[in-house]
């Protein structure tokens, strides 16, 4: 990402913080409103707060550079557990639904907490958009190759070939538009995709007839034994 494309993004969040702040709180204070005017209210609360949640892990950018984010023994079903709860009620206020499928042993990954939050929040954020009324998303953890692979799978538009090479080579420096996939900046994987690179993950996609995968690939845990060999 240039440096120009970054300033500009960072200005941009610090601008929109305030606002989505005020727009909550409007919401809020609408006591006493009920049926169709209760669920505006609910709804607005809910967008804005999704807005701010984006906003900030864009300002987290601005902490990257300056190594604030220590790497960490992390827990990745916990991380998983967490993220899941909080989207739970996203996916169902859009009458979606979502599955959580466990297929790792290994349970630590050297990671930021915070960041691989952000990371699956943001994967699941954008599978809401191209999963149908109806129809589910999955989120997946499994092993490869040494890593333990976070990933969340869609039964949305097919990924434009294009978009996928620059995706799995770690190309997408900016947030972009995806063909094919109307309604989405690429924000929700361009901030994945930052995160990622700064804790010496991979982020990929894996295209499927029905819908895509995208994923986060982490490094396992190296633990030193009393006799000082890593394994």
């Amino acid at each position: 990402m240039t440096t120009e494309v970054r300033s500009s993004l960072l200005l941009t969040a610090r601008e929109m913080r305030r606002p989505f702040v005020q727009i909550r709180q409007l919401a809020l204070s609408q006591e006493g409103v009920v049926g169709a005017d209760a669920l505006a209210r609910d709804e607005i609360v809910a967008v804005s707060e999704r807005a701010m949640r984006q906003v900030e892990d864009l300002l987290k950018m601005e902490s990257l550079n300056a190594g604030r984010y220590e790497m960490e023994p992390v827990a990745v079903r916990g991380v998983c557990e967490t993220v899941a709860e909080k989207m739970s009620r996203v996916f169902a206020e859009n009458r979606r639904k979502f599955e959580v499928e466990y297929k790792n042993r290994t349970r630590l990954v050297t990671a930021n907490a915070e960041l691989l939050e952000s990371i699956v929040y943001n994967f699941l954020l954008n599978a809401v958009q191209y999963t149908s009324e109806g129809e589910r998303a999955v989120l997946m953890v499994s092993e490869r190759s040494q890593r333990v692979r976070v990933a969340v799978r869609d039964f949305g538009p097919a990924l434009p070939m294009e978009f996928w090479r620059e995706f799995e080579r770690g190309k997408v420096r900016e947030p972009q538009s995806i063909a094919m996939r109307p309604g989405s900046s690429g924000l929700s994987l361009f901030i994945a995709s930052e995160f990622a690179r700064y804790m010496n993950a991979k982020v990929g996609a894996v295209r499927h007839r029905d819908g895509a995968s995208f994923y986060v690939d982490l490094p396992l845990l190296r633990q030193v034994n009393l006799f000082g060999e890593v394994r």
